[in-house]
């Protein structure tokens, strides 16, 4: 019997996540049910997908992950479920599935919508009865058609401009911190990290800078943070998702100087 993932934009003040549970565990009984989040912001699909991708390599092969943010529910989008790196995902298909698509041999297919499947609560339905028999050993291929084409969002920006690596946060944590794509691997332990008027030295952690100071360090997920000690970045720095990030090599003999504002000129 399969562990099985939920995260969904359906909070906790409502039944609706039991009713979920309820009929993956009609299905599936002995499975074991793991709560990720259900505090996506309503209707927040890259929002979901990046909490998703981040979160599914972190469990055993053999996972099925019941992922539900679905603003186009009841209308002519295709529920999915994908097979990839030997995990199992079941979502709508609305770009919710992207990190799992990215990985070599991933296999997408579309599911049926039973006739008497609520036209606004597809997840107990539709996807939750599909989560419950993967748990229990059901292939992907036996739940529907082939798709060729599921949606996929687009990539977060990630080039190269005049020596600088230039990203962008791609999610902002219940801290306020700046989760950018910018991948630690790509950037020396010297470079400097600018967003907006700000510019920021690399740091280990929280404590190496006085309270209210703002610093940069390489994330628990493998890329470049921003933070506030004792305070929030997002608000501080007034930077959100989607905000430009970009990472310089300092000279090696230079010493690594304080957080500061940049002097912009004309």
């Amino acid at each position: 019997m399969s562990v099985v993932t939920l995260l969904t934009d359906f909070g906790t003040a409502d039944t609706y996540v039991a009713e979920i549970k309820g009929a993956v565990l009609q299905i599936a009984p002995g499975a074991t049910l793991v709560d990720v989040t259900h505090e996506i912001a309503l209707g927040d699909v890259a929002a979901a997908a990046y909490a998703l991708g981040r979160m599914w390599p972190q469990f055993p092969p053999g996972t099925v992950h019941l992922v539900v943010v679905d603003p186009g529910v009841g209308s002519d989008r295709r529920a999915l479920v994908v097979e990839a790196a030997a995990h199992r995902f079941v979502a709508p298909d609305n770009g919710l599935l992207s990190s799992a698509l990215e990985q070599r041999g991933a296999k997408a297919f579309s599911l049926p919508i039973p006739p008497d499947a609520s036209p606004t609560f597809h997840g107990r339905d539709v996807f939750a009865p599909a989560a419950g028999r993967l748990a229990t050993g059901a292939v992907a291929a036996g739940l529907g058609e082939p798709v060729t084409d599921p949606v996929r969002l687009p990539r977060p920006v990630l080039t190269r401009k005049k020596g600088d690596l230039v990203g962008q946060v791609v999610h902002v944590d219940r801290f306020g911190t700046l989760v950018t794509n910018l991948p630690a691997a790509k950037i020396g332990p010297r470079a400097i990290v600018r967003i907006g008027v700000y510019e920021l030295p690399l740091r280990r952690t929280f404590a190496d800078v006085g309270s209210g100071e703002p610093l940069a360090f390489v994330g628990s997920g493998g890329t470049i943070e921003i933070g506030i000690r004792d305070g929030r970045a997002d608000n501080v720095l007034g930077a959100t998702r989607g905000a430009e990030v970009r990472a310089t090599a300092r000279p090696t003999e230079h010493p690594a100087p304080r957080a500061s504002r940049i002097t912009l000129s004309g």
